[in-house]
């Protein structure tokens, strides 16, 4: 059975002028698909097996390649944008005909010349099409234990929720907000740990380090912060979690968790306009 959007082997039936005509049994006497002479290698007879990439040509005709495109039916892919239309976007994928990418399966606008993370599948006239709603082609069952790094792709961002990453561009991860710092947007590539593994398999994800861990890496921050502020740093344990954030990029949680450390340590002490170096 021939299928669109993967590469395959296929077996030579009849070669013409225009080509090799392919199919999946060579005794089943059927024309089958076309590929280009130009794709042909020297010396291929009928009943010969080539691997190639089925898709649909400019006038929606079946056809083979031996060019291996970009991303494949079950595959995810960063891909360019190479113009938009009255229908959607055009991407490059590699192949002769650009990929459409529909306005339907658009979550958020395209720019000519950005590239965007998107999964390739087959839409209800059984044509190739592109999709930024990856949520469904990620898998919920990875090989990942807990407290692994690992690297991803943001795909979407819900403020009240958090960064849904595609993790190694597979499998679903979900930062939630209260995990979320720093100023990330679509289709950055982040190095998240993974902090909980859900019933349901979904990751749930972190920037930062296990708590005592990261402590360290805070205290040491907020020190040389000192050092390079005169010895003094305006923020204490009443100073507001915005404003903490702002100024240190970290929780006030984990503020408060490092300068705890830092007092421990005899190295800063606490004023009613924040903290300076003992």
């Amino acid at each position: 059975m021939i299928e669109l959007g993967k590469v395959q082997r296929l077996v030579v039936v009849r070669i013409a002028k225009v080509g090799a005509y392919l199919d999946t049994d060579s005794e089943g006497g059927s024309e089958g698909i076309l590929l280009p002479m130009k794709q042909v290698p020297l010396g291929i007879r009928v009943g010969d097996e080539i691997e190639v990439f089925v898709y649909r040509d400019s006038e929606d005709r079946m056809i083979a390649t031996t060019n291996v495109p970009k991303i494949t039916i079950g595959e995810l892919a960063k891909l360019r944008v190479v113009d938009n239309s009255r229908i959607g976007a055009f991407l490059d994928w590699g192949l002769d005909k650009d990929l459409l990418l529909p306005f339907k399966q658009q979550t958020r606008e395209v720019e000519k010349g950005a590239q965007y993370l998107v999964g390739l599948y087959l839409d209800k006239s059984n044509r190739l099409c592109a999709t930024m709603d990856i949520h469904r082609l990620l898998s919920a069952q990875s090989p990942y234990k807990g407290n692994e790094w690992v690297r991803g792709t943001i795909y979407k961002i819900i403020r009240d929720i958090g960064a849904f990453v595609a993790v190694e561009d597979k499998y679903d991860g979900l930062i939630p907000n209260n995990e979320f710092y720093g100023n990330y947007n679509y289709g950055d590539k982040v190095e998240v740990r993974i902090k909980r593994i859900k019933e349901d398999g979904k990751l749930e994800l972190s920037l930062r380090k296990e708590a005592y861990s990261q402590m360290e890496d805070d205290a040491e921050m907020i020190f040389e912060r000192l050092l390079s502020g005169g010895g003094k740093l305006p923020l204490n344990d009443k100073s507001r979690p915005e404003d903490i954030y702002a100024e240190l990029g970290i929780s006030k949680a984990s503020f408060k968790r490092a300068v705890g450390r830092l007092l421990k340590e005899r190295k800063i002490t606490i004023t009613e306009d924040g903290i300076e170096r003992v």
